[in-house]
């Protein structure tokens, strides 16, 4: 199937695969008759999904997401960055800020910058993907409670950022 779509189409398909991953993330789920009546836990929330796509031409990218029904909820194109939307599915376009695509999730937020009351801190994350054998190309500071991010990239190349803007939640 991928073989026959270009890399957009391809990052389209694993955006939205994560996204419905990403929604289904409710505590636990109850086992169907079929599948016995163990519980599955849940699965870490590792916060809002969004695709941050390398592009050479900012308004030509923009131009085509439009026709995709995607429309601008942040950034500024004179400064080459734009956030789009359609529905529950966002990607940014990045013009000379970064040489390939980047997984971005960001703990903290809702769909729409919303900051959540409860939320997995960045900091937790990444102490738990560190005790999982993750290696990390940039660390958050353990030491702050404010804005932070980290970096890993997954075994093909992938860059995945994990970009927290706010503060720790309160306990």
């Amino acid at each position: 199937m991928f073989a026959s779509m270009n890399p957009v189409q391809n990052l389209l398909v694993v955006a939205t695969l994560a996204l419905g991953a990403l929604s289904c993330q409710t505590g636990t789920h109850t086992a169907t008759a079929s599948e016995g009546t163990s519980q599955t836990p849940a699965a870490m929330p590792l916060g809002v999904f969004s695709l941050s796509l390398a592009v050479q031409d900012i308004h030509a990218s923009l131009a085509f997401y439009e026709k995709l029904d995607f429309h601008q909820v942040g950034g500024d194109i004179a400064q080459n960055w734009v956030v789009l939307q359609n529905g529950s599915t966002t990607v940014g376009l990045f013009q000379g800020m970064f040489p390939a695509n980047i997984m971005t999730f960001t703990p903290g937020w809702g769909l729409h910058k919303e900051t959540l009351e409860h939320f997995k801190d960045v900091r937790d994350i990444q102490r738990t993907l560190r005790e999982r054998g993750v290696t990390f190309a940039t660390e958050a500071d353990e030491t702050t409670t404010g804005p932070a991010s980290f970096v890993i990239t997954d075994p093909d190349g992938n860059t995945i950022l994990f970009d927290q803007y706010v503060d720790r939640p309160k306990p």
